[in-house]
């Protein structure tokens, strides 16, 4: 079976490439590298199962050129970052939807393509009004980011129902682990490593969330391209717990060894980090709990092996 994996060189990809490669695929990975490393992927470089493109999902003719011979793609390539998605919409724009469009139409042009597997979001359910939230709630986004993966689903299923493919869509929690290059742990680590005295927190450190740690999340994957049968299948993959900011932050400094001082500032009135950000998300994961899956880690020990990989990986660039 041959795999197009585009985004394979950024954190969720690489760590999709690693359990592929150990599962006997053919990989092609395409990437920019606006965001992933060459690194992550280099111990797959040159071997005969594997092949890396250097392209941007943006330009058609590329896209097109990737996805020749494909059986099943998974599109994880995205711009991840909520804040810039709130003063750049633009960016998001075209690197999530247009860029899912050419996937799209570039699978529906190859004819050789039968699964397209969407690493889409908690982030198109908005401030849910259930928790924990199931599939069927309405998406009602509350970020271009999370806009931009709600379109990405519904281009998906359009796709997949007229031309004939399976589309599975995965509705992540915050998914975190090793290579992680973004977010409220490696934002942690980083500010701690300039000044180990204090720790600043947007907002009021309140805001609780499901975390997913990054081998769950790859497993969950690879579990339901194995599994789903329909035209189209949306399964929301998280933990069943959830964690604070707050939280996070004393963990972070814990693992570092300091007594950094917590400080908040920032924020919003209602003490959320940044406009278009969920205050509160933990997902329903009872559709996917039905098929067989559940996660290993619970959302405070996956913030906590993240916080140790990343300190190790982080320490040793620096």
């Amino acid at each position: 079976m041959k795999v197009l994996v585009t985004g394979g060189a950024g954190f969720m990809g690489s760590h999709l490439v690693d359990f592929l490669a150990s599962q006997g695929f053919f990989i092609r990975v395409i990437d920019n590298l606006s965001s992933g490393r060459t690194e992550f992927i280099k111990h797959h470089m040159g071997k005969e199962y594997f092949e890396f493109i250097y392209g941007d999902l943006k330009d058609f003719d590329t896209t097109l050129k990737a996805m020749e011979d494909i059986d099943v793609v998974f599109h994880f390539a995205a711009n991840p970052d909520v804040r810039i998605s709130v003063r750049e919409p633009k960016t998001h724009f075209d690197d999530n939807i247009l860029a899912t469009f050419n996937v799209l139409e570039a699978a529906r042009r190859s004819g050789s393509v039968k699964k397209i597997i969407f690493a889409s979001s908690s982030t198109v359910y908005g401030d849910a009004k259930v928790i924990p939230t199931p599939e069927t709630h309405e998406m009602l986004p509350i970020s271009v980011y999370g806009a931009t993966k709600a379109a990405g689903e519904m281009l998906l299923c359009s796709y997949a129902y007229l031309y004939g493919f399976k589309g599975i869509s995965l509705r992540y929690a915050n998914i975190i682990g090793s290579r992680l290059r973004h977010g409220v742990i490696y934002d942690f680590i980083r500010h701690l490593q300039r000044d180990p005295t204090k720790l600043p927190v947007l907002g009021d450190g309140t805001q609780r969330k499901s975390y997913l740690y990054i081998n769950d999340a790859i497993e969950a994957a690879i579990f339901l391209m194995n599994r789903v049968q329909n035209f189209f299948e949306a399964y929301n993959v998280g933990n069943e717990d959830w964690v604070t900011v707050r939280e996070i932050a004393e963990i972070v400094i814990e693992e570092m060894g300091i007594g950094a001082k917590i400080v908040y500032r920032g924020g919003l009135s209602d003490g959320r980090g940044w406009p278009g950000d969920v205050k509160y998300m933990r997902l329903d994961i009872s559709k996917l709990k039905l098929l067989g899956w559940r996660p290993r880690m619970s959302s405070k020990e996956a913030v906590r092996a993240t916080t140790r990989a990343l300190i190790e990986e982080l320490s040793a660039e620096s």
